[in-house]
C-alpha cells in the first residue's frame, strides 16, 4: 500500500522539508506575479512620461476639481499607482478619444499618433489572471456578498408552470413586475423580493396549475386518468414524479411522506362524505393536495443553491448546474433529459454540456432568450405601456400592433441563437420576420407566397423577408425600438440617438442637467423651426452641447420612421434631413448608412453585448473575476466567424457559471 502524502500541517516532518516547501510556495506565487504582470514597470513608466503630459496638455481644463465633466479629475491620477488602481475609468477615456469625441470640438485635438500612443498604453495594461477566482471577501476590497437563494422571476414562474401543465399560463395570473439590477436583469436575486401580492398569484397559479391536471384533456406525463388506480400507491408514484419535475431533483422518502400525509387527510375527508372507498372524485381531490403544496412549496418557488459545511468556491451539483443551464436558454426548469443526466452526475462533463447547450438551443423553448434576454437588453420589457401615440395623429396604431412589434422584437433576437447567426445581424442584418400586419405597417413589398395568407393582416404566421434597400434590418431599426423612443406626437432623435449609445454600444450617458429649457418651435422671426433647427439651437448651450453632439447625430439617421415606425420623407411641411456628423468627423446619410457605421464599432458592440448576456445568465453585477469568460467569448466569436451560438456554450462552461461562492462557516467561540 502506497505511503500517503506528508504535510507539514498534517503528520509530523522536518523543519528542512517544511522551509522548502515553503520556498516552493513563494516561488510560485513570485513567479505567477511575475507571468501576469511583465509589463507592469513599462507601462507605468510610459504613463507618466507620455500619457499624463497629454491628459495635462489636452484635458485638464475641463476635468479639474470640483468643476471636472464627468465627474473625472485628472489630477487625481498624479502617478502610474494612481492610474493602475482605477483602470476602468481609463478604458472609458480612451473609448472616448478614440473616437474623437475627447478633446470635444473646438478644443485642441489629439494627433492621430497620439492618439494611437494612448491606445496602445492602455493595450499594453497589466492584466492579472483571475479566471479560476471568483469575487469574494478574500478576493475583493467591498465584496457585497451574494444572495444565497432567490425566487423564480416573475417570467421564469410563468415558463415552468407552463412546462409542467404542458397549457399557456392565463395573464389574470401575472404576478407583479420584477425590479432589475446587476447588468439590468431581472434575474439579479438583489432586485427579487417577496410580498403578498406574489404569494396571493403563487395561490391563484397553484389552483389553475392543479385544475390542468386534473382536465380530461391533459396531456402531460402526470396523467389522472378514470383508468388510473385509485390506491394510495399509484397516488404516491404521481405525486414523486410531478415534485421531482418541479423541485428539480430527487425526493428525500421523509419529504415524499410529508406530501403524501394531505393526501391520506383529504382522501378520509372525501371517502368520508361520499361513503365510497373507491370513488375517483374523491382520489383525485386527495392527490390534488400534494401536487398544490409542491407549487407552493420554496422548493419549487426559488432557486436554491446549497452550501457545503466548509464554505468557500465550490462547484455546482449537478442538479443546480441543470437548473443554471434551464434558466439561462428556457427561463424556466429542466426537462426530463436533463433531470435524468443530473441524476447520473453525467451533466458535470464539458463533452455533454455542449451537447446539452445545442439540444436546448434547437427547442422551440430557446425563443425565451428573445423574450427574456431580449425585451430586458432593449428596453422593452414595458412596451404595451409604454408605446402611446396619440390616436388622434395615428388612429390606426392599436394593441395588436403593439403586441406584433414586441413579438417582432422577440423573435429577431432568439432567432440569432436558435439558428446560429451572426451576431453583427442584430446592427446590420439585411432580412426582417415579420407577419402580414407589420408588412403592411412598414410598407415592405413582398412576393405573393411571403406568407401563407399575404391577404389576411391578422394572420399570426411569421416570415423571414429579404431587405435589400438596407433600411430596415438589425435592432435599430425594429418598430418596437423606434416606438418606444418617440414621444406621443414627434419622434425623438435624442432618445433614439441615447438609446444606441447605450443598449448598443454601451457607452454610458449622463442624465440631462436640471432647469434644460423646452424646445422652441418658433423661431424669433416667427417662422417655424424644423425638429433639427429646435435641437441645434438646444446644443448651442454648453452644458447640453458635450452629450447631445454625441447623441443627436445617431438620433437623427433615423428620422425617416416616424413615431410609429413607418418610413417617411417628410415631417409635416419640413423635408426629412437624415443625415448626421459624429464628433470624430465621420458622416452619413440616412438609416441604412448609420447601421454600417456603427457596425464599424463592431468591437464596442460585441463586448458590451457578452457582457449584458453574461450579466443575465449569472443573474449578479459583474467583476473583474469575469473579465475572462468575456474574452474567452469574444476569442469564441473570432474562432466561430462571429456565430453567435458559441456565446452560450462558453459562458455555460465558464468557471462563474458552474461555480460559486459560499462565506465559511464562523468558528463558535
Amino acid at each position: 500500500m502506497a505511503r500517503p502524502p506528508r504535510y507539514c500541517n498534517a503528520t509530523p516532518c522536518s523543519s528542512t522539508r517544511c522551509i522548502y516547501l515553503l520556498v516552493l510556495l513563494i516561488g510560485s506565487l513570485l513567479s505567477n506575479h511575475a507571468i501576469a504582470n511583465p509589463n507592469e514597470a513599462t507601462w507605468k513608466a510610459d504613463f507618466e512620461a507620455h500619457v499624463l503630459p497629454l491628459m495635462k496638455t489636452h484635458c485638464l481644463d475641463c476635468h479639474r476639481k470640483d468643476n471636472a465633466e464627468g465627474e473625472f479629475d485628472i489630477q487625481q491620477y498624479a502617478d502610474a499607482n494612481t492610474a493602475l488602481k482605477h483602470i476602468d475609468s481609463w478604458e472609458r477615456v480612451v473609448k472616448r478619444i478614440s473616437l474623437g469625441e475627447m478633446p470635444p470640438e473646438g478644443n485642441e485635438p489629439l494627433q492621430p499618433d497620439q492618439k494611437a500612443k494612448v491606445q496602445a498604453w492602455f493595450d499594453s495594461r497589466p492584466k492579472p489572471n483571475l479566471c479560476d477566482e471568483l469575487a469574494s471577501e478574500e478576493t475583493q476590497k467591498w465584496y457585497r456578498g451574494t444572495v444565497m437563494s432567490r425566487r423564480l422571476t416573475r417570467s421564469e414562474y410563468r415558463f415552468a408552470v407552463e412546462d409542467l401543465v404542458g397549457k399557456v399560463l392565463p395573464e389574470s395570473i401575472s404576478l407583479p413586475s420584477d425590479g432589475s439590477g446587476g447588468e439590468g436583469f431581472d434575474t439579479n436575486g438583489d432586485s427579487l423580493f417577496l410580498s403578498p401580492i406574489h404569494l396571493e398569484g403563487y395561490l391563484r397559479g397553484a389552483d389553475w396549475a392543479i385544475q390542468q391536471l386534473l382536465a380530461p384533456d391533459n396531456s402531460t406525463e402526470f396523467v389522472l386518468a378514470n383508468e388510473t388506480s385509485l390506491d394510495r400507491d399509484a397516488a404516491n408514484g404521481i405525486v414523486e414524479r410531478f415534485a421531482r419535475r418541479a423541485w428539480r431533483r430527487p425526493i428525500a422518502e421523509d419529504e415524499l411522506e410529508r406530501l403524501m400525509v394531505l393526501y391520506d387527510a383529504t382522501l378520509a375527508r372525501a371517502q368520508d362524505n361520499s361513503g365510497s372507498k373507491q370513488d375517483h372524485a374523491a382520489f383525485q381531490q386527495a392527490v390534488a393536495q400534494p401536487l398544490k403544496a409542491t407549487l407552493l412549496s420554496p422548493n419549487f418557488l426559488f432557486v436554491v443553491e446549497r452550501e457545503s459545511d466548509q464554505g468557500g468556491v465550490q462547484r455546482l451539483t449537478p442538479h443546480e448546474l441543470a437548473m443554471r443551464l434551464a434558466l439561462f436558454i428556457w427561463s424556466s426548469i429542466p426537462d426530463a433529459e436533463l433531470a435524468a443526466l443530473a441524476d447520473s452526475g453525467e451533466n458535470l462533463d464539458d463533452v455533454i454540456v455542449k451537447a446539452q447547450v445545442a439540444r436546448m438551443l434547437s427547442d422551440p423553448r430557446a425563443s425565451r432568450l428573445g423574450e427574456n434576454f431580449g425585451l430586458q437588453w432593449l428596453g422593452l420589457t414595458d412596451l404595451q405601456r409604454k408605446v402611446q401615440p396619440d390616436r388622434e395623429l395615428f388612429p390606426d396604431f392599436d394593441p395588436a400592433l403593439v403586441a406584433d412589434m414586441r413579438q417582432e422584437a422577440i423573435t429577431f433576437v432568439s432567432d440569432i441563437f436558435q439558428h446560429d447567426r451572426r451576431l453583427l445581424d442584430l446592427i446590420d442584418g439585411d432580412h426582417v420576420i415579420v407577419n402580414p400586419r407589420l408588412a403592411a405597417h412598414y410598407q415592405l413589398s413582398q412576393p405573393d407566397d411571403s406568407f401563407p395568407s399575404s391577404t389576411d393582416k391578422t394572420d399570426a404566421s411569421w416570415q423571414r423577408l429579404k431587405v435589400e434597400d438596407g433600411r430596415r434590418g438589425g435592432v435599430i431599426t425594429l418598430g418596437a425600438v423606434l416606438a418606444s423612443t418617440s414621444h406621443a406626437r414627434r419622434t425623438s432623435p435624442v432618445l433614439r440617438g441615447q438609446w444606441i449609445l447605450s443598449e448598443v454600444l454601451g457607452s454610458a450617458v449622463p442624465p440631462p442637467p436640471p432647469n434644460v429649457p423646452a424646445l422652441e418651435g418658433v423661431a424669433d422671426d416667427g417662422k417655424p423651426r424644423s425638429l433639427r433647427e429646435q435641437l441645434e439651437v438646444h446644443r448651442d448651450n454648453p452644458a447640453c452641447a458635450s452629450c447631445h453632439s454625441r447623441m443627436d447625430p445617431l438620433g437623427f439617421g433615423l428620422e425617416n420612421f416616424d413615431t410609429v415606425g413607418r418610413w417617411r420623407t417628410a415631417d409635416g411641411e419640413f423635408p426629412i434631413d437624415a443625415s448626421g456628423q459624429l464628433p470624430s468627423g465621420q458622416t452619413f446619410s440616412g438609416p441604412s448608412e448609420l447601421k454600417k457605421l456603427i457596425a464599424q464599432r463592431d468591437n464596442d458592440f460585441r463586448k458590451h453585448f457578452v457582457k449584458k448576456l453574461l450579466g443575465f445568465a449569472l443573474g449578479r453585477s459583474l467583476n473583474k473575476f469575469d473579465d475572462c469568460v468575456v474574452t474567452e467569448c469574444l476569442e469564441q466569436l473570432k474562432l466561430h466567424n462571429d456565430h453567435a451560438a458559441c456565446l452560450i456554450e462558453t459562458i455555460c462552461l465558464s468557471h462563474p457559471f458552474q461555480h460559486r461562492f459560499f462565506k465559511p462557516p464562523q468558528p463558535s467561540e
